[in-house]
Order: C-alpha cells, then structure tokens, then sequence
C-alpha cells in the first residue's frame, strides 16, 4: 500500500479508489466511506473532491446537493478499465503482511487467501484462518482493517485446529472448495498439501 499511496497522493485515496472499483453499482457518502476506510470524514471529503473533479466518481443521480444520494463510481470515467485493471488486480496486501497481522490473534497453524488476494473473484471465500486461541473480537477487528485497506468486505472462515483436521476428513465442501481451487498458503504449519 505505501507504494501505491506514494504513487495517487494518499492511502485514503488508494483505499476510496478501491472502494468505488469493487462496489461499482454501491453509493457511499462521506460518512460510510470513512467508516469502511477507517479514516476522518474531514479527510475523506477532501478525497471526494478530488476523485469528483478528475470524474472517477460522480453525485448519485446527477444532482448537486442531494441529501441520501452519495457519490458513486462513474462508469463513463475515460480511465475506468485501465485504473481497475491496475488497482484491483495489484495484490492489495502481501503475504508476509498478511501472516504478521493474523498471527497476532492466537496460534495460528494455517492461512490460505484466494480471491481478492490472488484476483480470483468467484473463490469462495478470500481468506481461511485455522488455528486455535483466537479471540473473536480481535479477528473481525483484523479483518474489518483488512477490508478498510483493501476496498471491499471479505469472504472468510476461521476454524480451531480440530474442527479443521475435522471438516478436512469429513471432505466438507467449503474447505474442499478452497484447496481444490485457486489460493496461495501464506502459512501452513499443518502439512496441507
């Protein structure tokens, strides 16, 4: 993300930018918006201005001031696809970011991410978290971060190590569903092949 940021001015604007681009048919005001990026609304406005005038995003309706309406992503913006190709399809975290701020949570044994993570949009889940003593708490604060940088909520799954080992034995269909498709092990202290 610092290189991106570095790159359009600002974290807040990559994280808006990706906002827009993953919820292409979603309206936000500025309040949403600076609730799912984790940011000041004060911020957030600046930002909107900004995205207005280059024509990323436009007022909901057309109108000037309407209340409710909020900004959405204009699809007739000239830089659409190649600003979507760009934005979306860079890895939005790396791996080794992943890993430091997941096993932060508890002992973990395995992460697996997929869609966002490796631009696979119809993976059935993003993420899939196996380890034991994780606050549940601590890990939707974690992801609800995740989802501020990356731009769009994640599918995940979190399981102790037995319910894992449990599930796997069972050929459970969600966590068939994750390794026999497209995903990457960020962390794999359980052997998965």
């Amino acid at each position: 993300m610092e290189t991106l940021s570095k790159l359009f001015g600002s974290e807040n604007k990559v994280k808006i930018m990706r906002l827009f681009l993953f919820n292409p048919d979603m309206a936000f005001d500025a309040r949403n918006i600076a609730f799912r990026i984790k940011a000041r609304t004060s911020k957030v406005r600046r930002e909107i201005s900004v995205l207005r005038k280059t024509g990323l995003i436009r007022r909901k309706g057309g109108g000037q001031r309407k209340k409710n309406g909020g900004f959405i992503l204009n699809k007739d913006f000239s830089y659409l696809v190649p600003l979507q190709n760009f934005l979306i399809n860079t890895e939005p975290l790396q791996s080794k970011e992943i890993m430091r701020r997941i096993s932060k949570l508890g002992s973990i044994k395995l992460i697996i991410v997929a869609g966002v993570f490796i631009q696979e949009p119809e993976s059935r889940a993003d993420l899939l978290i196996v380890g034991d003593n994780i606050k549940k708490g601590r890990l939707q604060n974690t992801i609800k971060t995740l989802e501020s940088e990356i731009g769009k909520e994640l599918k995940y799954a979190h399981f102790t190590t037995e319910d894992f080992k449990y599930r796997l034995s069972m050929f459970d269909k969600l966590i068939r569903d994750i390794l026999d498709y497209p995903h990457r092990k960020v962390l794999n202290k359980l052997g998965i092949v």
